[in-house]
């Protein structure tokens, strides 16, 4: 388990460090890794973790499901807009993994959305292997 203090209401923060850390506690040379956000106002994406790149994607995030629409689920806690944009964004990744190692591309990184913050937060790590 990977526990995450967010600090603004809106956060993308890279988990790759820390799911890598979490296959080698396993010990699984060869399988998959699935990585799972334990919240529903909260994704996890794999994509560059480049700045403007991140910017962009909440930005994104937040015009297509705008805090100020008026949602009816905002009458029970006023983060609708966050569970929307999570539910378009996904709640978890699966990754190959290989010697020891997520296989990932040159620029892809594990990035934790939050979209309701800040909060305290977890996301689940579970390694499988795969024999042959």
């Amino acid at each position: 388990m990977i526990d995450i203090n967010t600090e603004k209401p809106t956060q993308v923060v890279d988990i790759t460090p820390m799911v890598e850390e979490a296959i080698k506690e396993s010990g699984i040379e060869e399988g998959i890794c699935l990585v799972y956000t334990n919240h529903t106002t909260t994704s996890i994406v794999i994509n560059e973790a480049e700045s403007g790149l991140t910017q962009d994607l909440l930005s994104r995030m937040a015009s297509l499901a705008p805090p100020s629409e008026g949602y009816l689920h905002n009458r029970i806690d006023d983060n609708a807009h966050a569970h929307l944009q999570a539910a378009l964004l996904g709640n978890s990744q699966v990754i190959p993994v290989r010697e020891g190692s997520l296989v990932l591309g040159t620029w892809q990184k594990v990035l934790f959305v939050e979209l309701d913050g800040p909060r305290h937060r977890k996301v689940s790590v579970t390694v499988m292997a795969i024999s042959e």
